[in-house]
């Protein structure tokens, strides 16, 4: 079916570099369709990846087109958090941040629009394991989703927050990097979402352009001087991409960052920015820029008045059965254990205190009566002690393990232990003398029977 693409957006993008009308409607009324993913470094490779790749995205490193969408619900592999559906221009960002930041330094990066985590998973792939990412998400529904997804990439330096880009101001000069994915009007994703064309509207344009520059001006002081600011979005219009750089540099003392492209790639530099259009790419429209802030301190002194809870000598003892403490500091609140690196627990504290934190760290487990009550974190993360028991699983019993269904599997033992498929870890049972206890979470869980 021939995409309606809205006439006006097509005449306000007459005359914006690299736009081509004719081939523009062309590819929208193609019905070509890209599926593109991202691996997970902490847990496979190419070598042991089972998707049906078709080729390598050439500005990401673990990133790959497949030659036809499977139905990732019903891959393990997928829940196992092996990999992420990401579409294939956004992952641009991995170029922009490799050739803006020294990412062997340890960095303070904030991810301000973040959910439902494509981005954030990435950055944090990049990142060095001395490096804090905070992962924002404004609204706390999808905050939630935010949380799930980054601990099912198995990572232990990120904090979820659900703030306003408001709040991040009180951070004046913290951040070495933040990156702004800004809500837009949607014109880029208009031939993987059609029912985004009947959304779009000039008005919009305007209203996504206002917020845009609210959500810059908010977080700017957060940035410490030469820190970088990378600013994209998912729409065709100028109002909310060349405009937005213009505004930038106007309004505060930021340079634009130039980044190298190969040609190859089709992706068009713009004043200030670079744009991805379908009819060049492989991938779906698309603008990025970056900018580097030239004024503010160098850093900003933190401090913090109290000290997250920690666990006595016993609770530390229980809880090292379960999580190799090498590296690691725990902090607990109510009953519920957080791993955390060591070397920012002073960072870690401070934000806390600073911020809405929904989640940090690896939650550990639960800590009832002497005894850890492992969390689905843990399961999903790579600090689990050694020597934890292990069931390896077929396809048809990990789909009834993530349906959350009762189990009739053969136990290696009795008690907690690590369900897992192709060597990669599902989450928690607990084998009863008479029955198997899922311990999947139940807001994860696939709803679907086939």
């Amino acid at each position: 079916m021939s995409l309606q693409l809205p006439v006006l957006l097509l005449d306000a993008l007459e005359g914006v570099k690299g736009f081509d009308r004719v081939a523009f409607e062309k590819i929208h009324a193609s019905g070509e369709q890209i599926t593109s993913v991202r691996l997970n470094p902490l847990k496979v490779s190419i070598v042991n990846c089972q998707l049906p790749i078709a080729g390598s995205i050439p500005w990401a490193k673990h990133a790959f087109y497949l030659m036809e969408r499977p139905s990732f619900t019903f891959d393990p592999l997928f829940h196992a958090g092996c990999y992420y559906v990401q579409e294939a221009s956004s992952m641009f960002l991995e170029q922009a941040i490799t050739q803006t930041v020294d990412l062997s330094k340890p960095l303070k990066v904030l991810d301000l629009c973040a959910s439902p985590g494509g981005k954030s998973t990435h950055i944090q792939s990049l990142l060095s394991k001395d490096s804090w990412l905070v992962s924002n998400e404004v609204i706390r529904s999808r905050a939630n989703v935010l949380k799930d997804n980054m601990i099912k990439w198995g990572c232990e330096n990120v904090i979820v927050t659900n703030n306003d880009p408001a709040n991040f101001s009180q951070l004046e000069n913290y951040f070495d990097l933040i990156v702004v994915d800004a809500p837009c009007s949607g014109s880029g994703l208009f031939r993987r979402d059609p029912e985004a064309i009947g959304e779009w509207s000039e008005n919009n344009v305007q209203l996504c352009s206002q917020r845009q520059q609210r959500i810059l001006a908010d977080c700017w002081p957060a940035l410490k001087k030469g820190g970088v600011l990378i600013y994209s979005t998912c729409s065709y219009s100028e109002e909310e991409d060349e405009q937005i750089v213009k505004w930038m540099k106007d309004s505060f003392d930021a340079t634009d960052l130039p980044l190298t492209i190969d040609e190859e790639w089709g992706i068009m530099k713009s004043s200030g920015g670079y744009r991805f259009w379908p009819d060049k790419v492989k991938g779906e429209g698309f603008f990025i820029a970056c900018f580097q802030k030239n004024d503010g301190d160098e850093d900003m002194e933190t401090w913090y008045k109290k000290k997250p809870g920690s666990l006595t000598k016993k609770e530390k003892e229980v809880v090292e059965k379960w999580v190799d403490p090498s590296g690691k500091t725990f902090i607990k609140y109510a009953d519920t254990v957080y791993a955390w690196p060591e070397n920012l627990l002073h960072d870690g504290s401070f934000l806390l205190e600073k911020l809405r934190v929904i989640y940090s760290g690896v939650v550990a487990g639960e800590l009832v009566r002497d005894k850890l009550i492992p969390g689905h974190a843990l399961a999903m993360s790579t600090i689990m002690a050694a020597g934890i028991n292990r069931t390896e699983l077929n396809t048809e019993q990990a789909i009834r393990y993530l349906q959350r269904k009762d189990m009739f599997i053969e136990a290696n033992q009795k008690g907690w232990q690590l369900v897992m498929y192709e060597q990669q870890p599902l989450g928690w049972i607990n084998a009863l003398p008479n029955r198997i206890n899922n311990y999947y979470p139940k807001e994860l869980r696939i709803l679907k029977d086939s």
